[in-house]
């Protein structure tokens, strides 16, 4: 018996696995978007629940805290790529009528997510101390720094098996499932944290291991859903080696786009580091206000990845191009709200995060540069997610190295201005907002403006 016949896969495509979506393309774009926003705040809000609470116990709780969540952060933000691309290898095979081989990418997305959950748990053990050490941690702050990564690790597996899990729903057409277990996650990660690390007294550890449990039964939650969806198609629940080798492939380009934007933004806080306290404190207010505003826009995208890839798979070329013009509209005009509320806030909004003036004067600096970038994000964003829907993702990690090629020779540049405070933090973020978002907005635009990435039917 082949792979394809296993998984039932094989035959003529079901319409009915497919039908054309009646409703208007903007209501499409909401049912997903809307949700996809909600879950989105879900796991920065597990790590800021951890925070809360391990700050009522003392300063060096909390600075060790910081390193192993910083460590934890990164591992899963480089790991988003499991989601972003399931999503758009689920949502062609639907969109092609063939929904048992749809059930079966998600699976072996899930089962790619485990594997490498299970290796980087295996080796943050083996190496994490050595890696806290290096990061500077010593004495007490190293050992609760450790004390959180250690019981972190076993709900690293669950955590990026979850996010092929959303992957999987999101290329479903599904994002309200993922909203409604983000919800109930979270809320079962703040009374388990609370439990542990005060009553029980469990400390620093006690919140990781809080969030270890929540992660994991968000995890078994979304098993306890597809399960039965693949026996109900006679897809099994083992993997195909095939299929695990494609997501590896797809997985494989996803992580080095994602990698590129995450040096882009390392190298960053390196030159504000290096152009002083002052600075670097301006830019983080700054960069958490775009990342806050980033997802609203990333929303949009993730809908965009979803519904481009569906049309893919059906073969509807125009109105793919139809929904990538409406889509593209929606995601300026985002930017645009999104970038007139920054303006409106810039201003004031410093005195919330500092009482030094020249800190403040930076961050209105830098914020007055972001909101006039807004758009050209949305613009950025929503492309991301139409390629990636499409699946031209070895287009996009290549686009991502030409343009961290071009933004850091134009960082050097402005760290080498001599310039300092106020100045300083304007040119940062210039070059940030002009040169390294510019140049994601100049190749996406050049991109999206050909049929290249157009690839009609189940194969991407």
């Amino acid at each position: 018996m082949t792979a394809a016949e296993r998984d039932g896969a094989s035959g003529e495509p079901d319409a009915a696995d497919s039908p054309r979506d009646p409703r208007p393309v903007h209501r499409q774009i909401l049912s997903l978007a809307v949700p996809a926003l909600g879950a989105l705040v879900a796991e920065p809000l597990f790590l800021l629940a951890d925070t809360a609470i391990i700050g009522r116990l003392g300063t060096e709780p909390l600075a060790g805290a910081a390193l192993g969540i910083t460590v934890m952060q990164t591992v899963v933000g480089l790991m988003i790529f499991l989601a972003y691309s399931t999503t758009p290898a689920v949502a062609r095979f639907l969109g092609a009528g063939r929904l048992a081989k749809a059930l079966a990418a998600g699976r072996d997305g899930v089962w790619l997510a485990l594997l490498l959950g299970m290796v980087l748990a295996l080796a943050g053990a083996a190496f994490g101390p050595e890696l806290l050490r290096a990061m500077g941690a010593e004495g007490a702050v190293h050992e609760y720094a450790w004390a959180y990564l250690l019981w972190s690790l076993p709900g690293l597996p669950a955590m990026l098996l979850v996010f092929a899990a959303v992957g999987t729903l999101r290329g479903l057409q599904d994002t309200k499932t993922p909203l409604v277990v983000a919800a109930v996650g979270f809320t079962g990660n703040a009374v388990l944290n609370l439990s542990l690390v005060h009553p029980l007294d469990l400390g620093v550890a006690g919140a990781a291991l809080g969030t270890s449990i929540a992660q994991w039964g968000m995890a078994v939650a979304y098993l306890v859903m597809l399960a039965p969806r693949l026996r109900a198609r006679g897809v099994a629940l083992a993997p195909d080696p095939m299929g695990l080798r494609s997501s590896f492939a797809v997985g494989g380009w996803m992580f080095l786009r994602t990698l590129a934007l995450r040096a882009a933004i390392f190298a960053t806080v390196l030159v504000a580091t290096d152009l002083g306290p002052e600075v670097l404190a301006a830019h983080q207010v700054a960069f958490v206000v775009f990342s806050t505003m980033a997802f609203a826009l990333d929303a949009l995208a993730i809908a965009a990845q979803a519904l481009i890839g569906r049309e893919m798979g059906g073969a509807r070329k125009e109105e793919a191009r139809r929904m990538t013009r409406l889509m593209i509209l929606w995601s300026l005009g985002f930017g645009m709200v999104t970038g007139t509320l920054v303006a409106a806030a810039a201003p004031w909004a410093p005195a919330l995060f500092t009482p030094d003036e020249q800190v403040a004067a930076g961050i209105t600096a830098a914020l007055l540069v972001l909101a006039a970038a807004q758009p050209l994000a949305g613009f950025v964003f929503i492309l991301d997610g139409v390629l990636m829907g499409a699946g031209d993702v070895p287009y996009l990690a290549l686009a991502g190295l030409v343009n961290l090629g071009i933004y850091l020779p134009a960082l050097w540049w402005a760290a080498q201005q001599g310039r300092t405070g106020t100045t300083a933090i304007l040119w940062l973020w210039l070059a940030f907002a002009v040169v390294f978002m510019g140049g994601r907005a100049l190749t996406l635009g050049l991109r999206i403006r050909t049929e290249t990435w157009m690839r009609l039917g189940e194969t991407r």
